[in-house]
Parts: C-alpha cells; sequence; structure tokens
C-alpha cells in the first residue's frame, strides 16, 4: 500500500468511525428523551431487548440503506464493465448481508418485546417465534423485508452489470414496502397517507444516504470523477426533496396539535427535521462548490462528506429511537365503531353533491409527487429545447401537463375520497384513469421530448434518458406494445379485476389499491399508444386496423357494463354492503349506476379516440398526397408518363391480338 492509498484509508476508517459513533449516540439520546427504552409496566422483556431492538433496527436500516443506495448509483452513476461498477456492487452484496443479520436481531428482538420475554443464549422461542413470523402481520412484514435483503445479495453477487443493477435496486424497493406497513405507520387512521409518506421517505433516505456511503467507499477502492460525482448529486438533491417533504407530513400525522411538539416525541421530531434541514444546507453548498472545485480540491471531497454522514448518522438514529416512542397521538384511538370507520379507518364522508365533488378530498401522497415530478421535468425539458433554439409543439405540453392534473384528482380529489364507499364513483375513476388520463399523456410523446432535451452520455454509464429508451426497446416491450396484445390487456383487465378476488384485495388493501392505480394507467397507456402515438414504438399499425380495435374495445365494455346493470348480487357485499351509508342509492342500485357508466360514460373517451384517429388518418393521406405531388414535380411526372405508356403498350397488344 502507498502512501496515497493509506491516507485514503485512515480518512475511511475515521469516517467510519465518526458515522458509527455518531448513529449509536443519536439513538441513545432519542431513547432517553422519548422514554422508549424505559421499563414496561407488564411483561417486561428486559433491559437488553429495550435497547437492544432500537439499537440492532437503526444498524439494519443503514445496512438497508447503503444496500439499496449503492444498486441506485451503480445503475446511474458508473459506466457498464467499470471498475466502479464492479466495486458499488460488490457493496451492494456486503451491505444486504448485514442488512440480513441485524434484521434477524432485529426480528428476535421484536418478537421478545411483543412477549414480554427476557433475552437469554439458551432461549428456544420453538413454535411461538414460527407462528409470530407465519401468521402474525408484523412478523410476516419483517421476514419479507429479510426475504428481499437475501435475495438483494444472491443478486448482486451474481451479476454485476447495469441491467442487473437496476433490476436488483427494483427488488431492494419492493423490500422497503412492508417496513412502510409497520410501526406507527401500521395505525388504521389516515393510514394511506402514512404508509405512503414513510414508504417515500424509506425511499429518498435510502437513496441519499446509502448513496452517499457507498460513493465514499468506491472514492476509496477504485476512484471517481467529478461527472460522476455530479450525477450523484443530482440523486440526491431529489432524494432530499423527497425526505423532507414526506418526514414533515408524516410527524403531523403523528403529532396532531401544536401543544404535542413539545412532548418527547415531537422534541425528537423537531430535532431530525433539523438535522435534515441542515444536511439540505450542506448539500447545496456541496452541489455549488464542491463538485465544480473538486479536481483542484479533491480532499475537501472527505471533509465535506465526513460532516453529511456524520449528520445523517444522528439523522438515523434519531429515527429509530422515534420508531421506539409513543406518539402524542395513537392512530388507533381516532377509529370509531361505525361499519364505515372500521372498514375504513375514517368518518364516512358528506353525501357526494355538484359541492362536495369540488371540496372533498383524500390526498395520495405517491401521486402527487409523481404528477407534480411530471409536470416539472416535462417543463424543464421544453425549457432546455427553448434555450438551444429548439422547437416543441405548445399543443403537446398542454396535453402532457392537463393529463398530469387529471391524474392528481382522480387519485387525491372527491374521486378518491368517495371511491370507498360509492362502487359507481369507484367506476368513474377507473374509466378516466385507464382512458382519460393516457388520452392526453400519450400526445405529449415524453420519449421523444426525453431524447432530444436529456444530453446523451458517452461513457457507456445510463441516466434517465439511456434507460428510458432501454425500457421501450426491451423484448417485453415490445410484446406488450403490440396493439393487439395491448387491446387484449386493456379490454381483459375489466374482467380478470372486477370478477376475481383482485377487486376484493385493491379494495381492502392500501398496496393493492396502489397497484390498481398504476395498473390501469399502464395498460390504458400502452392501448392509447398503439392507437394515436406520437413517440417512436415498434409497432404500427395501418388506420383501418385502429379503427377495428376500436370497435372491438367499445363492444367489450358495453358488455361488460351491461352484464354490470343487470347483475343481482354485489361484487363487494362484505364492502360495499357494508358501508352504512344512509345517503345515496343502495349498494345494488350503485352497482348498476357504475354498470351504466363503464357503458355509456366509459365511451366517451373511445369517441374521441375514434376522432384523433380519424384526423391522423386524414393528415396521413394528406401528407402522402403531398409527398406524391413533389416527386411527380421533381421527376417531371414521369411516374404518370410511364404508367400511360404501360397502358398504351397494353392497348396495343391486345388490339394486335384480335
Amino acid at each position: 500500500m502507498n502512501e496515497k492509498q493509506a491516507t485514503l484509508s485512515s480518512k475511511l476508517v475515521l469516517l467510519s468511525i465518526v458515522f458509527v459513533a455518531s448513529l449509536l449516540s443519536a439513538t441513545t439520546l432519542a431513547l432517553i428523551v422519548g422514554g422508549g427504552a424505559k421499563p414496561f409496566v407488564l411483561l417486561d422483556p428486559g433491559e437488553l431487548v429495550r435497547w437492544g431492538l432500537p439499537m440492532a433496527r437503526a444498524i439494519m436500516n443503514v445496512a438497508m440503506a447503503t444496500a439499496i443506495g449503492a444498486l441506485v448509483v451503480a445503475a446511474f452513476v458508473f459506466a457498464e464493465a467499470s471498475k466502479q461498477l464492479r466495486t458499488v456492487m460488490n457493496i451492494a452484496a456486503v451491505a444486504s448481508i448485514v442488512w440480513v443479520l441485524a434484521g434477524l436481531l432485529s426480528l428476535n428482538f421484536t418478537y421478545l418485546n411483543i412477549t414480554g420475554t427476557a433475552f437469554t443464549l439458551e432461549q428456544n422461542q420453538g413454535a411461538g417465534f414460527w407462528q409470530f413470523v407465519t401468521q402474525i402481520e408484523l412478523g410476516q412484514y419483517l421476514a419479507l423485508n429479510l426475504a428481499g435483503g437475501v435475495l438483494v445479495s444472491i443478486l448482486a453477487i451474481a451479476s454485476q452489470r447495469l441491467t442487473a443493477a437496476a433490476l436488483t435496486a427494483a427488488v431492494a424497493f419492493l423490500s422497503l414496502v412492508p417496513m412502510a406497513l409497520t410501526g406507527h405507520a401500521s395505525g388504521t387512521a389516515n393510514h394511506g397517507m402514512a404508509v405512503n409518506s414513510l414508504g417515500l421517505h424509506l425511499l429518498g433516505i435510502s437513496i441519499w444516504v446509502g448513496g452517499l456511503i457507498a460513493l465514499s467507499v468506491v472514492r476509496y477502492r477504485a476512484g471517481v470523477s467529478q461527472a460522476e460525482v455530479a450525477r450523484f448529486s443530482a440523486l440526491a438533491l431529489f432524494s432530499f426533496g423527497l425526505v423532507f417533504l414526506s418526514g414533515v407530513i408524516n410527524a403531523s400525522l403523528r403529532i396532531g396539535s401544536i401543544e404535542n411538539w413539545m412532548t418527547g416525541y415531537g422534541t425528537l421530531v423537531l430535532l431530525k427535521l433539523g438535522t435534515i434541514a441542515v444536511l439540505g444546507v450542506i448539500g447545496a453548498y456541496y452541489r455549488r462548490r464542491l463538485v465544480a472545485a473538486l479536481p483542484a480540491k479533491p480532499n475537501s471531497f472527505w471533509r465535506i462528506v465526513g460532516v453529511e454522514l456524520a449528520i445523517m448518522a444522528v439523522a438515523m438514529g434519531l429515527a429509530a429511537g422515534l420508531g421506539r416512542t409513543a406518539p402524542p397521538v395513537n392512530p388507533t384511538e381516532l377509529v370509531g365503531n361505525t361499519p364505515a370507520e372500521l372498514l375504513t379507518g375514517q368518518k364516512l364522508p358528506p353525501e357526494l353533491t355538484l359541492v362536495t365533488f369540488f371540496t372533498q378530498s383524500k390526498p395520495d401522497l405517491i401521486w402527487l409527487v409523481v404528477s407534480a415530478s411530471a409536470i416539472t421535468a416535462y417543463l424543464l425539458g421544453v425549457r432546455r429545447l427553448r434555450l438551444r433554439g429548439d422547437k416543441w409543439p405548445p399543443g403537446r405540453t398542454v396535453s402532457w401537463v392537463s393529463g398530469m392534473l387529471l391524474l392528481a384528482f382522480i387519485t387525491s380529489g372527491s374521486l378518491n375520497a368517495y371511491q370507498e364507499y360509492l362502487f359507481s364513483v369507484h367506476m368513474v375513476a377507473h374509466m378516466l384513469l385507464t382512458m382519460a388520463v393516457p388520452i392526453f399523456l400519450v400526445p405529449g410523446a415524453p420519449i421523444t421530448l426525453l431524447s432530444r432535451a436529456v444530453e446523451k452520455r458517452s461513457d457507456e454509464s445510463r441516466g434517465i434518458r439511456e434507460w428510458a429508451l432501454w425500457a421501450v426497446h426491451t423484448k417485453y416491450a415490445r410484446v406488450v406494445s403490440q396493439p393487439v396484445i395491448a387491446a387484449a390487456m386493456f379490454a381483459g383487465s375489466l374482467v380478470a379485476f372486477y370478477f376475481t378476488p383482485i377487486f376484493g384485495w385493491s379494495t381492502r388493501e392500501h398496496i393493492g389499491h396502489e397497484w390498481m392505480v398504476l395498473h390501469f394507467l399502464i395498460t390504458g397507456y400502452l392501448f392509447v399508444q398503439s392507437i394515436i402515438g406520437v413517440d417512436p414504438g415498434p409497432h404500427k399499425i395501418q388506420f383501418p386496423m385502429r379503427i377495428m380495435l376500436l370497435i372491438g374495445t367499445l363492444a367489450f365494455h358495453a358488455f361488460f357494463g351491461l352484464a354490470l346493470m343487470a347483475g343481482e348480487g354485489l361484487l363487494l357485499p362484505e364492502w360495499f354492503g357494508a358501508m352504512g351509508r344512509t345517503w345515496g342509492p343502495t349498494p345494488l342500485e350503485d352497482q348498476k349506476i357504475g354498470g351504466a357508466i363503464a357503458w355509456g360514460i366509459g365511451e366517451l373517451p373511445t369517441a374521441a379516440l375514434t376522432i384523433i384517429v380519424s384526423v391522423q388518418w386524414f393528415r396521413s393521406d394528406a401528407r402522402e398526397a403531398r409527398r406524391l405531388d413533389r416527386a411527380a414535380d421533381r421527376g417531371g411526372n414521369k411516374d404518370l408518363e410511364d404508367y400511360n405508356a404501360m397502358l398504351s403498350k397494353l392497348s396495343n397488344r391486345d388490339q394486335g391480338s384480335k
């Protein structure tokens, strides 16, 4: 080891010591301030479990974040087959192993904490522990998270290519879902917002903290360039916004009134938000000064990263302590005993009228973030084109923004507030989601804008542009984007969703609801793209075939709507039939209204598609006619003269044969 490597090694060791010390110190402070380590009045598991559980959880969270952050850095920062890519994939593999080991300890401590059993080296939980993991919801979620960690470690070791990094990162993201469903977010009141905010918080923390840890190790092992640091800086900026927004929302759900901010829980939340705000300031400095000065002052990387990681460790330690601190507002106490509250966790909304249609809402943080991010990114892309003198049709911008605003209204407005109580409102939301929103989004041509506005990378790494183009050209995308298959998925989803247990799952479970929104949005987008798509695609069919597909889906929607109207039984009687509404139509009448909506109102977007296809057909014929006219002008009508000469020759031959 030369002198430079020894210096880097000592800096990395010091950085690790500072990080671990900050993490454990902050966790200890949080447990003292919040009272999370106080002895239980009944069934106390002992001091080792009370202190060991949050410590094990803190280590697991750091390891999980490091694995996920390393995979994201691998997918978006480093080049294919580079030493940096191999190094960061190894980091992900090692971190995921630590994640699993710490998670096993945390799982064991959680079981002991719940059962009030002290930890001993000779303990044998036996059937009780197995029942906790397989039959109790909390144990199942923790076990699923550990299974995700095992799978991530295997995948990270098995392949060290960019595609494998992205797919493994997707698996790692899914492993965060069980964690978002546990802890304080598992309360029934405001369950959807609590789960979404916690999930986005975990995602942002993982990319931000884990990515910085991975980048530091890679810099020591293989070195990183200024461009690679700048790429991570962009990821960190987005993650900071995600972490701060979701943290504030999640904390407000648990704290409630202003006086509760003065409790131990509120104090810890304020400390955590303060550390995140400080990190944001440091991140801004990091982005403005450090990245530009990195080639001239390489040692500045370690100074700023050291401070940033220490503060990050404090934030994660406070979060671990918060997980063991009782919030001042217990979400389960906010739920009454009416049928609607027992089923949904919220009070029955007022009767649906024209006024409440515009005043009631139920925000969905995930889709609000998606809509706002998509609009912002699109407008920035258009601005970049204009700054360099390129034109972009204003109609496309209006169409895209309108589609995203409609998506935000469907998922966060009155339709989302009433869709759990009225099947007819659910059907309106479904039809708009799968048909109306894509009709606005597809003409926006997002892939075309992305390919033109974002600079192409030249070092074999992949940014958002490269990944988007890769995704639309995969074999899977070629199959599902085939017009007939897209139409079959679009129409068949109606039957597969409403006449199978999937409908009940998506209604009762928040994750099922989010899956439903994503599924119908994607299937609708693929179908509309195959019919009126502006973006280039692998399959382009003739206009008569497009009209035939539209007629086919129109007929299928009609039959589906008629089936609902003619049905004499509820699709989900244990939900819509047990809601206890005192206003509006009866559940069966409401279901028939939903069938009429699927039959009638659902065809309005189809009619709009038919008009758009007809206009495109007319314009295509007009362009072809103009092309032929220009060709004739260039050739002096030679094609027409040759054609007439051929006809004359055939006529003379026929006359000579008589």
